[in-house]
This record gives C-alpha cells, sequence and structure tokens, in this order.
C-alpha cells in the first residue's frame, strides 16, 4: 500500500486563554523554566519576563533578552488553569546575577540545607546558566523549592566536570528508584557548538554529571553565524527535556537547530538503562523546537512545539508508539504575528486532556512591532 501522510489538522475542542499579558513587558520562554501539578492541586508555570515597551525593535531584539535583562519568575492558578494569579508573581532568578554573587551566598551545593524529597509534587527545581544560556563563559545555576514554588533556596552552581561552559534548562524529573536527573547542555569554548548532556542526584544534595545524550557532533552541526550578540545557525543540540516513561525508560527531547528563528527541530532520544546511555528515537515533524513532552496515563506521548514558520502558532504531534513514530501534526494554533513564539511545557490537564503553557503573539494584536506583544497563553485540548 502507498505511503500517505496525513495532513496538518485543527486540535480537537481547543480552548485558548491568555495566563498573563503586559504590555510594558516581554513575557517568554516558560520552556525552560517549568510547569508543575503541586501537592494542594495548584498549577504553578514559570517564565521569563523583561521589561519592554514596544515602541522600539531594540526592546524585544534577542540579543538582548537573552543576556542580563529581566527575572524569572512564577505565576499561580488555583483552579486547573481556568485563571491565573498575576497580582502576586513569585521571583526566583534575576538574570543580571553573576556567579561571584551566588557563590557569596554559600558553597556550591545544598549539603548545609539537607537533601531533598524528590517523591514529593511540592519540590521544584529550576536551572539556568550565568552570565547567559549558551556561551563560552556559562555556569549552570539550580535552584529548588520544598512548598510548591512559595519559597526557594539560595542558588547553587553546578560543579563544571571538566566541561568548559555549562547551561542548566529548565526542570528535572525523578527516575523510578528515587535518583533525579537534570537535562543541561555544554557549550564548546568558542562557544559555537553545544551538546546535551544529564546531571543527576540522589538526594538533591549535590549534582554530577552521568551522561551525555546526543553522540558528539561533526563539522556539518558547526555552520553558525552571529547577528551581535546572538548566534543564529547550526549550534548543535541543546535544551533537553527529560520525562520519565511508565514502563520505567527515559524519553529526551532535544532541540536541533539550523536557524533559530525557524529551522529547528525535535529529536527524541530513549535510555533504556535510567539514563545511562542513550540512542536517537526518531524526528518528531518537519520545524517546531524546543517540544515539551508527556506521556499519558493511556500510555500516548504528546509533544507540543512552537511552529516559526508561515503561519506561526503552536503544534502538536502525538506517538502511539512510546515515541518511536509520530501521528500527523495538531494545529493548536496559526495566529501568531511573527516567528518569536513557542517553548512550551504541557501537563495531562484531565484524563486524555493536554494543557499547553507557551508564549505567543498576536497577528491581530493593536500593539505590533515584529508581531504583537509576547504574553503566556495557555491551550487544554484532545491530542486525538
Amino acid at each position: 500500500m502507498p505511503f500517505r501522510l496525513p495532513a496538518p489538522r485543527p486540535a480537537r475542542d481547543a480552548d485558548h486563554k491568555i495566563v498573563i499579558r503586559r504590555e510594558d513587558a516581554f513575557c517568554g520562554w516558560p520552556f525552560y523554566c517549568g510547569l508543575w501539578r503541586v501537592a494542594n492541586g495548584d498549577l504553578v508555570a514559570g517564565f521569563k519576563m523583561v521589561a519592554a515597551s514596544y515602541r522600539d525593535e531594540a526592546e524585544i531584539a534577542h540579543d538582548r533578552l537573552t543576556y542580563r535583562r529581566g527575572d524569572l519568575v512564577l505565576i499561580r492558578s488555583g483552579d486547573n488553569g481556568a485563571s491565573w494569579n498575576d497580582d502576586d508573581l513569585v521571583h526566583v532568578h534575576r538574570l543580571d546575577i553573576n556567579a561571584t554573587e551566588i557563590l557569596s551566598q554559600g558553597p556550591r551545593d545544598y549539603r548545609t540545607e539537607g537533601p531533598l524529597d524528590f517523591s514529593s509534587p511540592d519540590t521544584l527545581i529550576m536551572s539556568g546558566a550565568v552570565p547567559a544560556f549558551l556561551k563560552p563563559d556559562s555556569q549552570a545555576w539550580l535552584r529548588a523549592s520544598t512548598d510548591g514554588g512559595r519559597t526557594w533556596r539560595r542558588h547553587i552552581l553546578l560543579p563544571m566536570g571538566g566541561f568548559p561552559a555549562l547551561s542548566g534548562s529548565g526542570s528535572s524529573m525523578v527516575r523510578s528508584d528515587g535518583m533525579n536527573l537534570i537535562g543541561l547542555a555544554m557549550t564548546t569554548d568558542d562557544g559555537w557548538v553545544n551538546r546535551p548532556l544529564v546531571y543527576g542526584s540522589r538526594d538533591g544534595t549535590e549534582w554530577h554529571f552521568v551522561s551525555f545524550i546526543t553522540p558528539r557532533p561533526d563539522d556539518s552541526q558547526s555552520l553558525s553565524r552571529r547577528e551581535g550578540n546572538f548566534i543564529f545557525g547550526a549550534i548543535g543540540q541543546f535544551y533537553p527535556r527529560l520525562i520519565a516513561m511508565q514502563d520505567g525508560r527515559i524519553l529526551a527531547s532535544v532541540r536541533f537547530q539550523r536557524d533559530a528563528r525557524n529551522v529547528i527541530w525535535t529529536d527524541i532520544y530513549r535510555s533504556e538503562d535510567g539514563g545511562l546511555t542513550w540512542h536517537y528515537l526518531s524526528r518528531v515533524s518537519e520545524w517546531g523546537a524546543p517540544g515539551d513532552l508527556v506521556q499519558l496515563r493511556d500510555g500516548r506521548v504528546v509533544c507540543v512545539y512552537g511552529y516559526r514558520v508561515n503561519p506561526p502558532g503552536i503544534r502538536a504531534r502525538v506517538s502511539e508508539d512510546f515515541g518511536a513514530t509520530w501521528g500527523g501534526e495538531i494545529i493548536l494554533r496559526d495566529d501568531g504575528g511573527s516567528w518569536d513564539l513557542g517553548y512550551p511545557r504541557i501537563i495531562e490537564h484531565e484524563p486524555g486532556r493536554v494543557l499547553a503553557i507557551y508564549y505567543m503573539n498576536r497577528a491581530d494584536d493593536p500593539i505590533q512591532m515584529n508581531g504583537g506583544v509576547r504574553h503566556i497563553a495557555q491551550t487544554t485540548f484532545m491530542p486525538d
């Protein structure tokens, strides 16, 4: 029989909401912050917020937004995402903090504070990098909360593990034996190539290198160009997102990039041995990354990603075979005003229904500056 690919189709029973939109701020990138359901049932989402006027292109240029400007904050919903409390944001990270300031707060680990209970849904992990992501001098930081994100322990810097530069990219996962694993990326000392890897911790007091997710990149993955302080092009694979599967295996989504504004896609790697070794499993789609993953209670795996080619928006695919192959593309939204959107985090909202949090700009926004006001939005949908 001939092989036929299904055409992209609209998401079934999709419901869209604005989580937070401020006309004096760029709100974005929830992927490398986090989305959790904590012990009392609240939803907690993290994102980056930077003051921006939308009167000047430089105010929303990524080479400025990604370097020592703004804050990482949390927003909370007490009604399963029906509404979000944007009057009581929790501050987690100041983007102009540096390694010296972090080290002045205490040791590079949490041994003085004691272990973390990774079995508790109120134990949250966030990570990032100083002075910025994916730079030749990046050092990975980590913070932990034990009360569902209301308060946070001090920053710690993760051990470099012999790498020239190291960046965190979000929250962590708990392995079936209680080990906590977190996805990071190393950057070469010339700043041109990145490679995803895994650190682990038994009790949260200290973290160490476990494994590389991808093979060493070859020369074809190091063709890049620079605009100001921002690098475009194939800079390897990065932004790993790990999830524990019901059968104990681990999936990792990884962003592969040839141009940050459109030629990016999501690759899937799988580990059969708890993250010690990895093998390439599949490519999710033609374009769209980073992609977040969730395994539904019925066993299906859903991947949601930003779609930065026309018409820009948010899309998804579903795997019926644990990430080995992917079904037709599902269009959550196609009303974006520019490529500057995406970076989703997802959870199973209700049985068989997915909630996606992402940053968005709309073509019909009355304020336009290479797209509408960058804000945090959500979509709930049935992935079938």
